[in-house]
């Protein structure tokens, strides 16, 4: 999501009388109190001043501004050539008045866009208005655009979400037994696909979806909004989606993903509506979004215990960049705690979290398996958080009574640096599994601010080192042998 630059209103009104002299203008004395506190925080800190106060606090927007505003993984993505065939939903009697049923419609417009995969690729074009519509499947070489002021409706007729099978790496619906709904948009075994358009909208009104769930008559796990399953060269960027049954967007058994500049809505007590789970995939980009969720703003997964074990489809070479939001029980960014195929090679940068239950938290238990490695997170931000930083054991959430207790996951080599927490209501959480402990943690410049001086960090089978850590971290993370440099 693009940031918004701020307008400043300089009043120049000259003085009365001779001389024409002017007043200082109110921009000169903001900069003057801007530099003091730049000034303040390299003061502070020599090394690192990435966290100085942004330019849009001036405006009233707190955000992030850093080393790394201009870095970007979007070459995940391989750009593809214009599309042969471009269409209109109207073109297959689409009627956008938001009350009539175009899931014929999008069938039909699929079917036909799929006779171009090898030939050229197609578009199909929403246009302004609101399009209801069942599930669709999309096609490869393929690009479904909304143009501004166009939204597609998810359907409240439940069989217009049909069921399929459960996921291999999870051997049931994540919900139920047995199988699932299936996504509103959906696709399996594509290549070359783009979402996107002018900040058109997908609104999947999941409440029917969520009083299924706290009614507890749900019968079938619950259908994402944006589903992908074994596909490639992915783009999914400007758009808005909102009110996801489930998860918002989940490619899996996926690779080469990019998913940019997003918004990405529920209300803050939607069950389990994560913004971006990315599961048993590689090279994921998730960059520019701000996400508000009932769930994980950004999740990343790879299968459930036993089940995931088997398939041993791991999620790696993932980037988070530059994404904010909130969410009042659960993380900015959360690893597992479906990560039975593994979990390695993940990048967090630029993460701005508010009033949410955790900024990162790292989560699995017994019967896992599977492994958690090699996991930088630099340059955070947090304010009114609950739990900066959590590493967390013991869900008790298995696929079925299958599930094996000597199965131990392995979590080794996290790296976090660069943190500020404002307003802290508790110091960070950080607990492993006796049985295996989780090894190689290392901090670095952690700030946490507005803790109470009787509060200490709580550790637990957790070993590793930390420098330039304030209040002082727990006595698992003191020791000597760091690997991480830090300043005299």
């Amino acid at each position: 999501m693009e940031e918004q630059t701020p307008i400043l209103n300089l009043n120049l009104n000259r003085i009365k009388g001779g001389g024409g002299g002017i007043r200082r203008p109110l921009w000169v004395s903001v900069l003057v109190l801007f530099t003091v506190i730049a000034l303040f925080s390299l003061h502070i800190n020599k090394e690192y001043s990435i966290f100085s106060i942004p330019l849009d606090f001036i405006s009233g927007r707190v955000g992030l501004v850093s080393s790394y505003q201009q870095k970007s993984c979007s070459d995940f993505f391989k750009q593809v050539p214009a599309r042969k065939v471009v269409k209109s939903i109207s073109d297959f009697g689409g009627i956008g008045d938001g009350k009539t049923s175009n899931t014929k419609a999008f069938h039909r417009a699929m079917e036909f866009m799929s006779r171009f995969t090898e030939s050229g690729g197609s578009q199909l074009v929403v246009p302004k208005g609101r399009w209801l519509t069942g599930s669709f499947n999309l096609t490869s070489n393929f690009t479904l655009f909304l143009e501004y002021g166009a939204v597609i409706l998810g359907s409240q007729d439940p069989d217009e979400w049909p069921i399929i099978d459960a996921l291999p790496s999870y051997g049931r619906g994540r919900e139920r037994l047995g199988a699932r709904h299936i996504s509103l948009i959906h696709g399996n075994g594509l290549t070359n696909v783009v979402i996107t358009g002018e900040n058109g909208t997908v609104d999947g009104q999941g409440k029917m979806w969520w009083d299924l769930w706290w009614n507890r008559t749900l019968v079938h796990t619950r259908g994402h909004l944006v589903e992908l399953i074994n596909s490639q060269n992915i783009l999914i960027q400007n758009l808005t989606l909102m009110n996801s049954p489930f998860w918002t967007i989940h490619p899996v058994y996926c690779r080469n993903i990019v998913i940019r500049n997003m918004t990405i809505l529920a209300p803050l007590n939607a069950p389990n509506t994560d913004g971006i789970d990315a599961d048993s995939s590689l090279n994921v980009c998730i960059e520019d979004c701000y996400i508000e969720s009932g769930d994980d703003l950004i999740s990343v997964k790879s299968g459930w215990d036993q089940y995931g074990m088997k398939m041993a489809r791991p999620s790696s070479n993932i980037i988070v960049r530059r994404v904010k939001g909130t969410t009042p029980t659960c993380s900015g960014v959360g690893i597992g705690s479906e990560m039975s195929g593994g979990v390695s090679n993940v990048l967090i940068e630029d993460l701005y979290v508010r009033d949410s239950a955790a900024g990162v938290r790292i989560k699995t238990d017994i019967g896992r398996g599977g492994y958690i490695v090699n996991i930088t997170i630099n340059n955070m931000r947090t304010e009114r958080v609950k739990v900066p930083i959590r590493f967390s054991r013991g869900a008790n959430d298995h696929p079925d009574e299958k599930w094996d207790p000597k199965a131990l996951p392995k979590v080794r080599g996290i790296f976090i640096s660069n943190v500020v927490s404002l307003e802290s209501k508790r110091p960070p959480l950080l607990v492993g599994i006796e049985e295996a402990p989780f090894e190689d943690i290392h901090m670095k410049n952690i700030s946490l601010f507005g803790l109470a001086p009787s509060m200490k960090w709580n550790c637990e089978y957790i070993s590793g080192s930390s420098c330039s850590v304030f209040p002082a971290p727990c006595s698992q993370l003191l020791k000597n042998e760091s690997t991480i440099q830090c300043p005299n």
